[in-house]
């Protein structure tokens, strides 16, 4: 079975892998022109860590990776609100790990790279359109480098382009842009002194627009040393311009100071952490109403080009990994390439749009908006209730990232 994979981010690459350890030899192809270290932070929650180990990068993804053991939700003030530990030390049988985007692409790719060969990943190939045949599914993209149409045939195509994505575009071409809840994220890296234990992640702000987060990337060299700190910081603009500016903008040191002014948490420098950031960007915080349906026939769709969330609960990137493994053990299971996209669909689609609601609800961060609206802590079982609820849902608590059976198959 020749399977064309349609995007080569984390979702597309961890696909391409499975797929491979499967038995399978799929391409990938990749609008980018190349493929570069670029992005700030990331967290793998232990459900998407176990499939990366599973995949055999266990050593590759802790070598690059910091396991942070605490997260921290605090109010406005900076005050805690609730607590809870993390990976190893809340019970999973795998870590959570905090990692540069940059660095988790390149490892994946090299894995791609070595196990697929080099001619497996192709970049500058942008996704035009593509038709199913009696046999088959015919793709045509646009070389971006020579400029030509390039057709491909395949038996499955697999739509793994993100937010934007040009395969989601054809299957609901009335869909319109992605939804703008009004809030940006100035997001960026710098060095900086260990928080707290140095292995805490900090979530400050119940409200969308006003919340800060910050955790290391980068594991330092001694207690007390500084890490790579990766932040972000969410602000609401006076006015809400459409159609949105989808254009990264650069956000210079001064207009940032200025927006940490109003901002006074007492266990970090907000200026300080500016001043060090090298680059701070501006990102809209964008999602996607869920959609009744991802496959048709045999081609499909996986990650954020499926469900695109909002970043609360750190549960994108770990759910588009869960989808990718589990596409390449129902394609490895059925004969049938349509059957086998449909029942990836009814293992996944309900479940990952219930997770995009829940974002949208503010998912375990409403401990903190609960919190302040009662002006002090919630009560422990009930603050539990509310976070452990968000777990079951994203399928992501201890129980059941520790006993549910692998997704990896046997080589065909």
């Amino acid at each position: 079975m020749h399977v064309t994979i349609v995007g080569g981010g984390i979702a597309g690459r961890t696909c391409a892998l499975s797929l491979h350890a499967a038995g399978f030899r799929p391409r990938v192809r990749e609008a980018a022109r190349s493929i570069e270290a670029v992005g700030v932070g990331i967290n793998l929650l232990p459900h998407a860590v176990r499939e990366i180990a599973e995949l055999g990068l266990a050593d590759e993804l802790a070598a690059i990776a910091l396991p942070p053991h605490r997260l921290s939700y605090r109010d406005r003030s900076g005050e805690p609100v609730w607590d809870e530990t993390l990976g190893l030390a809340a019970g999973y049988r795998w870590s959570q790990y905090s990692v540069h985007r940059g660095r988790l692409h390149l490892m994946l790719l090299a894995a791609v790279r070595e196990r697929l060969g080099a001619d497996r990943i192709r970049t500058g190939l942008l996704f035009r359109r593509a038709e199913q045949t009696p046999h088959g599914v015919r793709a045509h993209f646009l070389d971006r480098v020579g400029g030509t149409t390039v057709a491909e045939d395949t038996d499955v195509l697999i739509g793994s382009d993100g937010m934007d994505s040009a395969v989601r575009a054809q299957l609901y071409p009335s869909e319109g842009p992605a939804h703008f809840n009004g809030v940006h994220m100035w997001r960026a890296v710098a060095p900086y002194p260990h928080l707290f234990d140095g292995r805490t992640i900090v979530v400050a702000g119940g409200t969308p627009g006003a919340k800060f987060v910050a955790y290391p990337i980068e594991d330092p060299a001694a207690k007390g040393g500084e890490a790579l700190m990766n932040w972000v910081l969410e602000v609401r603009h006076g006015v809400r311009v459409e159609p949105l500016d989808r254009v990264n903008r650069r956000i210079m040191t001064a207009e940032a100071l200025a927006g940490v002014a109003n901002w006074n948490l007492p266990w970090i420098d907000l200026a300080k952490l500016v001043e060090r950031s090298s680059a701070i960007f501006e990102y809209p915080m964008l999602d996607r109403d869920p959609l009744p349906r991802w496959s048709f026939g045999r081609i499909t769709l996986l990650g954020d080009a499926a469900h695109p969330m909002f970043p609360m609960g750190m549960n994108g990137g770990s759910q588009s990994i869960v989808d990718a493994r589990v596409l390449a053990w129902c394609l490895a299971r059925e004969p049938d390439p349509a059957t086998a996209l449909h029942r990836y669909e009814t293992m996944r689609r309900a479940a990952v749009n219930a997770i995009v609601l829940a974002n949208r609800e503010l998912g375990p961060e409403a401990v903190i908006a609960q919190a302040e609206a009662r002006g002090g802590t919630l009560p422990v079982d009930e603050a539990s209730a509310l976070t452990n609820n968000y777990k079951e849902l994203a399928g992501a608590t201890a129980d059941q990232v520790n006993s549910h059976a692998s997704w990896t198959v046997g080589r065909m």
